[in-house]
């Protein structure tokens, strides 16, 4: 029997496309909820300005999200996002003061840093059996500690300004640059995750990796795939993010793959795996973005406002689950 059959019967880009917004309708609604009340709470809520700073704000974690929702799905986490993110933005830096600063290196550099890290927390996580939430939990350490020794714990200055356009300061028919790769990380994810054989074997492997492999799906291959494409953003992200700052920070990220894992989480997919899509984990973040924004616009506490995300965060998950 083929993998392809194990995965499932093929399903129009229609059904696909009806089952995903169907299966998150209650998150639809809590997500219109708070846009709701934000905009009641202060004027300048609904401003296209405030809009694409929202958009900005949740850029580095709606990248890392489509992501970390591919390898939620396949049963497998990823804690180092925000580490890896941190060294492939130091790498890209580093390359980039070599070899004459030239933005297209410093691209080339962030994303294999990325996919390599990725690489090697899929392969230690298959090959050893080792659960991926030890691995990159030592990943994530050790990732760290590698952007903190290599920059002496000090920044790196960027000068490219092509750069700085092309990943952080630019635009694109008006819309800033961040946002244009949000959506196209999205697009693609959305077109792999639910339009792709690669993508129904991502739910089979998260759903039961006993029975896909019975059925000759190579789980393995697939988890370490997922990582793969996670390093892969976190490196895009580290892009975006050194653009946006001009500057590499060996400390940039920290508790970053916090956020990430809760807008997969808020928008609808499993621990278990086996069950999540990207548009969820999208909104899921923008979640996150716009509680962060709005609580500042309406003037709450700064430390009062972690309590109160959190209890909102916990009412949209339980409304999710209904």
């Amino acid at each position: 029997m083929t993998s392809d059959v194990a995965a499932g019967p093929p399903r129009s880009a229609a059904d696909v496309l009806r089952s995903t917004l169907l299966s998150g309708r209650m998150l639809y609604v809590a997500f219109v909820a708070l846009i709701v009340i934000f905009a009641i709470a202060s004027p300048v809520f609904l401003t296209t300005e405030n809009f694409a700073n929202v958009g900005r704000q949740t850029a580095l974690v709606s990248i890392m999200a489509v992501g970390m929702t591919l390898v939620i799905i396949s049963g497998e986490f990823d804690l180092s996002v925000g580490s890896v993110m941190a060294l492939a933005g130091v790498a890209a830096a580093l390359a980039m003061q070599g070899l004459g600063d030239v933005w297209i290196v410093g691209a080339v550099v962030a994303i294999a840093t990325g996919a390599a890290v990725g690489l090697v927390n899929g392969l230690l996580t298959t090959l050893l059996s080792i659960p991926s939430f030890l691995i990159t939990l030592g990943s994530l350490s050790i990732a760290r500690g590698l952007a903190l020794l290599v920059t002496g714990t000090r920044p790196i200055n960027i000068v490219d300004e092509s750069y700085y356009r092309i990943f952080g300061e630019g635009y694109v028919l008006g819309v800033p640059v961040p946002i244009v790769w949000t959506i196209v990380v999205a697009l693609a994810g959305i077109v792999l995750l639910h339009f792709s054989t690669f993508g129904r074997k991502i739910y089979a492997t998260g759903g039961n990796a006993t029975a896909a492999r019975y059925t000759g799906i190579n789980t393995r291959r697939v988890k370490t795939i997922c990582l793969v494409i996670a390093g892969t953003l976190a490196g895009l992200a580290a892009l975006v993010l050194t653009a946006r700052s001009h500057a590499a920070r060996p400390d940039a990220g920290a508790g970053i793959e916090l956020d990430v894992i809760a807008a997969v989480i808020l928008g609808g997919a499993a621990l278990s795996g086996g069950r999540g899509t990207v548009i969820g984990a999208l909104i899921g973040s923008l979640m996150i973005g716009i509680l962060n924004n709005g609580l500042n616009l309406v003037g709450v506490d700064p430390s009062l406002q972690l309590a109160v995300k959190g209890l909102i965060i916990w009412f949209a998950v339980a409304l999710g689950k209904r």
